[in-house]
């Protein structure tokens, strides 16, 4: 029996079979489980996953306002979460549109999904998205199907975390075939362990959630993974519901060009035009409302491993923190293979808006990271944390923290456009 069903035996089944544990590792049972709650609130999504996965886990803290949702099944996704319990807002972005349509893309299944696990690099010479030979185009481009569509193995719970594993192989551009190793912690963090971590004093009225992923990948293959034969990097994506007030905040290092490279690329899918992208001061603010589709990335000398979104209307402060090196390789994403593989960025924005036939996945606003490039011998592993913290209350409760991390006040960035 997989360690998996021996959870879904041994422990109380929540709405529709989602598995519940407190910080503590107390079991919790269902305050209702034939309550129905308003779309956009935490129980309903959980409700309306319980449905696809009946094997959710869920984790929660001592008095059940913060929780998170896992998914083995949907490759050790957290789904979404909240900081005031089953009635309070979920942060995640959940595309019911795509589950509702139940059908299986040949490019990219969305489910959505607040924090998941990629592998780039998503093009270019090293690229794992793309077949040896073929033009990289939007026609030819498949979301490598154990980060994709394939369900992943639980390798343990307790009441704080949850480990997930994968073996996956991948042929790569260049036409080698990379045999890979993942694993995927999770850990809900308690309210000292939120302070700890950002060293920062939480005011009163304001409440949280926040989990730290730990994500590492090993080499299986029994050659080295090297320039000549291509490699990959961790990349972590984080989707969250826009709104018209939202904004992305990116905090970044200055300094001259020649030493530190360029602030930001800004036309990964065309120049984001200047009302939408603004830099101010030493930070980059992206307006996140889910009308118009732009991404950008900054360099890991540029980034301080950090960036926000503020969302006025939802009163909610997400912050995400990560590993960074400046003095790594990182790995170009950009869909050329002509492109020097080995300069690429290590923080990535972006917001959703319609193709030009109309269509759209979302909305949806992301923010991402990624490791450094995987250099490594057979056996060896790198590893990169991705850490993602949501506040929730009044403005004036919230902007202290923003002023601490983000270097602004969310009254300017409420502003800003």
């Amino acid at each position: 029996m997989q360690l998996k069903q021996i959870y879904r035996t041994m422990l109380p089944v929540m709405m529709g079979g989602a598995i519940l544990f407190s910080c503590t590792g107390n079991k919790k049972t269902s305050e209702n489980m034939e309550k129905e709650y308003e779309k956009g609130t935490f129980g309903y999504d959980l409700n309306y996953l319980s449905e696809k996965d009946e094997g959710l886990i869920v984790l929660k803290s001592e008095d059940e306002k913060a929780q998170i949702i896992l998914s083995a099944r949907y490759q050790g996704k957290v789904f979404t979460s909240t900081a005031n319990g089953l009635g309070g807002e979920s942060h995640g972005f959940v595309n019911y549109n795509f589950f509702d349509a139940g059908i299986v893309d040949e490019h990219m299944n969305g489910f959505g999904g607040e924090d998941r696990f990629w592998l780039g690099p998503e093009g270019g010479k090293y690229s794992i998205y793309f077949e040896q030979g073929k033009e990289q185009v939007y026609d030819n481009w498949h979301t490598p199907k154990a980060i994709d569509i394939e369900e992943w193995e639980v390798n343990g719970v307790t009441g704080k975390e949850a480990v997930f594993t994968k073996e996956m192989t991948q042929r790569n551009y260049l036409g080698n075939l990379l045999n890979i190793g993942i694993e995927r912690k999770i850990s809900l963090l308690s309210p000292s362990g939120i302070a700890g971590k950002l060293q920062v004093e939480i005011p009163q009225g304001v409440k949280g959630v926040a989990y730290e992923t730990t994500n590492k990948i090993t080499n299986k293959n029994d050659f080295e993974w090297t320039p000549e034969t291509g490699t990959v990097c961790i990349w972590m994506l984080d989707m969250f519901n826009p709104s018209e007030t939202a904004v992305t905040v990116i905090p970044y290092n200055a300094g001259e060009e020649k030493d530190l490279g360029k602030v930001v690329t800004s036309d990964y899918f065309g120049e984001i035009p200047a009302d939408r992208l603004k830099d101010d001061n030493g930070i980059l603010y992206l307006k996140t409302d889910g009308k118009s589709r732009g991404k950008l990335g900054m360099n890991p000398k540029r980034t301080k491993a950090i960036a926000g979104n503020y969302d006025p209307l939802a009163r909610r402060l997400t912050i995400i923190t990560f590993d960074t090196n400046p003095d790594a390789t990182y790995l170009n994403q950009e869909w050329n293979p002509d492109r020097d593989p080995l300069i690429g960025d290590a923080l990535n924005a972006y917001n959703d808006g319609p193709l030009e036939d109309g269509s759209i996945m979302g909305p949806f606003l992301e923010l991402e990271s990624c490791s450094p490039a995987a250099f490594l011998k057979p056996g060896e592993s790198l590893s990169h944390r991705h850490d993602v913290f949501h506040f929730t209350g009044e403005e004036t409760n919230l902007s202290p923290i923003a002023e601490k991390l983000l270097g602004v006040n969310l009254e300017k960035v409420r502003n800003i456009f």
